[in-house]
């Protein structure tokens, strides 16, 4: 059963096609990252005029790739939430018309459900498994009952990870993306040279919060400016991204134990993040669970992800009509039929 995926919740326009939910047939990106580093952050207007330029092509690229046509595609699975609601608006209706004029089956996918399903694509993990969900919009830590079926049990009470990460960047000058500068310049710094707080959520052991710790980085480089002192920024960026993961760890491990998983999922942007993967192994390691990492070319945003996702979803009945609408954001355990 062959899947063609579509994603445009952000600034990759992503077309590609997906056997069975595991085999990757083409998976094509068109990203406008660089015109959105002039502005030190995605400019969603800008995201949504260039995925309307470019989505025709990048789905008629991945056709081409899986050599394929439209006749040989059981079903179009498109991102539909959450993300930029411009962005979303451009893969849905695309979707919907191709859809419509094809006679296909069109399937909505939730865009972090994508995420964890490019590890379908990298591995032969199947679930359940314990998720953890780090992007530039999502923390999560989600058990993954079955192939549809997901319980939030931790999440960011204010900004995700990779969010902090990003702002972090800025504020120490770094090239954007902040989170990807960070891991770059981190190895050449001292991760123990600055402090930062270890922020906890008084009335849930698993949420997250990384206000504070943004908050303290971007303290840190003022007061340093305001009295004129030198700042290494090799440093700062080590210690600050230390704290972000071992903040991530602590709980994921915590739910770990306290459940009772011995299968640990990482997905989203942020599990590129090379501190990340180094701390998540040594943390599996240490109680012999198995890991499972998406494949670095899969961690940001793609469509072979949401293809992968988009196959399970099809499989379970999951469907949409020309109603189909984006939205900005959605539970991750919320289904399109109940919304």
């Amino acid at each position: 059963m062959k899947i063609l995926g579509i994603e445009s919740s952000c600034d990759e326009t992503a077309a590609a096609v997906v056997e069975d939910g595991r085999k990757v047939l083409s998976n094509i990106i068109a990203t406008s990252l660089e015109e959105h580093k002039l502005y030190g952050g995605v400019v969603p207007e800008i995201a949504s005029r260039r995925h309307a330029e470019s989505i025709s092509g990048v789905v008629k690229e991945a056709l081409e790739q899986a050599d394929c046509t439209m006749a040989d595609i059981d079903a179009i699975a498109v991102t539909y939430a959450p993300g930029l609601i411009g962005a979303l608006l451009v893969g849905v209706n695309f979707a919907k018309g191709l859809a419509l004029a094809t006679d296909t089956p069109l399937v909505p996918v939730h865009h972090i459900r994508g995420h964890i399903a490019s590890n379908y694509i990298s591995s032969d993990i199947e679930p359940p498994f314990l998720c953890l969900i780090v992007s530039g919009g999502h923390s999560h830590i989600v058990a993954v009952n079955s192939y549809t079926d997901f319980e939030i049990i931790g999440k960011t009470r204010d900004d995700a990870a990779g969010e902090a990460l990003d702002k972090a960047g800025r504020t120490m000058g770094l090239e954007y993306p902040g989170g990807v500068s960070i891991d770059k310049l981190s190895p050449q710094g001292n991760e123990n040279a600055y402090k930062f707080p270890k922020p906890k959520v008084s009335d849930s052991p698993y949420d997250f919060s990384f206000s504070g710790l943004k908050t303290a980085v971007i303290n840190t480089v003022h007061h340093a400016q305001q009295k004129g002192e030198d700042i290494d920024i090799a440093d700062l960026a080590a210690s600050f991204q230390k704290s972000v993961v071992d903040c991530l760890i602590t709980n994921l491990e915590k739910v770990a134990v306290e459940k009772s998983f011995n299968k640990i999922v990482i997905a989203g942007g942020v599990s590129a993040n090379s501190k990340l993967r180094a701390e998540a192994q040594a943390l599996c390691k240490k109680h012999k669970w198995s890991l499972y990492l998406p494949e670095l070319r899969y961690c940001g945003d793609n469509a072979a992800m949401i293809a992968s996702q988009g196959y399970y979803e099809f499989v379970q009945g999951e469907r949409a009509d020309e109603s189909l609408n984006a939205y900005a954001t959605m539970p991750i355990d919320k289904n399109y039929k109940t919304i």
